[in-house]
């Protein structure tokens, strides 16, 4: 069954100038790209994107991060796209991602990790409706 997921390219990844990159890596791995625009979140929709990290010690820095700078947004497509795509990316902690993983190869740390991706079925849904309209997606 194909499965959806959301993306997100954090804004170290566009500053790092590696969005080709990346999604070289996401279409080389069977992903189809159902839709994708990019935009530079506003303080307020950050905080209620990454609402269910409110209460940890990072929050404050993650919106601080996530809204420095452009990100791009995708939604991606394949038979267990969650788990394919979070296997791709690798570990949240870049030194502890598996070698060729994108974290593992480019991201500095725990939280300039460079990409995003849903963790399960329900939250996939609810963030790629989060930035995605169903008249965008293909």
């Amino acid at each position: 069954m194909q499965e959806r997921t959301l993306a997100i390219l954090k804004p170290d990844c566009l500053e790092k100038k590696l969005v080709g990159e990346v999604l070289q890596r996401i279409q080389k791995n069977g992903f189809t790209i159902s839709g994708m625009k990019m935009l530079h979140l506003d303080e307020k929709t950050a905080k209620e994107f990454y609402k269910v990290h409110k209460d940890k010690p990072f929050y404050s820095s993650l919106i601080a991060f996530m809204t420095e700078g452009p990100v791009i947004v995708a939604v991606l497509e394949k038979d267990g796209a969650i788990e394919s795509w979070r296997a791709l990316m690798g570990n949240t902690n870049p030194k502890e991602a598996a070698e060729g993983t994108i974290r593992n190869e480019f991201a500095e740390n725990v939280e300039r990790n460079l990409v995003h991706g849903s963790d399960a079925p329900d939250t996939a849904k609810t963030e790629v409706a989060f930035f995605f309209s169903t008249a965008e997606l293909l």
